[in-house]
């Protein structure tokens, strides 16, 4: 799917959790569920750094297609030296690691423990990252039209402001996680979910995803999950415009309504 999917189906994911979690009487504070699906808008961009002409490599100028490059060279360094026979050949890392499971969760888990152990300026990293994302993806046409800075700018005052209302007592810096020392472990969830989306969202298109690796199916140890293949789309075509997109904002909006107790 296309960058606007993926960050729209990022923060209609989140709001679910955040609907999931009230039924289960762990409801989010309000901060919660904004932030989180803010940064799973822009975790679900993430996946991409394996591609140079992805959204992700121009959201952060020469340093974001710098890391591009190196994260494609790795992910296909790692893809043909754990490559069975019956995987094809490949020229490039597009699509192998980075859009896994275990890349998910490794990245996610990383996000948390630095929150934990890094601060509030370990916070305020992440949130800016991932803030900027959200915008390249959910708010693309204006991001596009403007400046790099302009988005920076707001990616990191935004960060600021969320950070600080984070921070005030009852407001879920220590949501799920309540022991001592462990505010803001949260924060690798909606990274965690944020990429699986996009993987989810990528095995609907003709090519498939690899979400499994490293575990094998059948002979093949990057095998393309996928649904049938009559009911593959490619990415950008109408059923992705018309039909998916729509879809993430009635679903959001759904999840969100109830997570706020809207319904009830």
């Amino acid at each position: 799917m296309m960058g606007p999917a993926h960050s729209l189906s990022g923060a209609a994911a989140w709001l679910g959790v955040g609907a999931a979690a009230a039924a289960f009487d762990e409801p989010m504070p309000w901060p919660v569920l904004l932030v989180g699906a803010l940064i799973c808008a822009g975790a679900a961009l993430a996946p991409d750094l394996d591609h140079k002409s992805a959204t992700i490599s121009r959201a952060f100028g020469p340093v974001s297609r710098g890391l591009c490059e190196i994260v494609d060279k790795l992910s296909y360094a790692v893809y043909k030296a754990t490559r069975s026979k019956a995987d094809p050949r490949r020229s490039g890392g597009h699509r192998t690691l980075t859009h896994t499971w275990l890349w998910a969760v490794l990245v996610g888990g990383g996000c948390s423990l630095a929150a934990v152990s890094g601060g509030r300026w370990a916070v305020l990293a992440i949130l800016f990252v991932h803030l900027v994302l959200a915008v390249e993806g959910l708010l693309w046409r204006a991001a596009r039209m403007s400046s790099d800075v302009l988005v920076w700018l707001l990616g990191a005052t935004s960060a600021w402001i969320l950070a600080g209302v984070l921070d005030q007592p009852g407001n879920g810096s220590d949501w799920l996680f309540t022991g001592p020392g462990q505010e803001y472990l949260w924060l690798g969830l909606p990274i965690v979910l944020g990429a699986l989306v996009h993987d989810i969202g990528d095995a609907l298109t003709v090519s498939g995803c690899p979400i499994l690796w490293p575990i094998p199916i059948g002979r093949k140890r990057w095998y393309p999950l996928g649904t049938p293949k009559p009911l593959r789309f490619r990415a950008g075509d109408w059923v992705e415009l018309k039909v998916l997109m729509p879809a993430f904002m009635v679903l959001g909006g759904i999840g969100g309504a109830s997570a706020l107790g809207l319904f009830g």
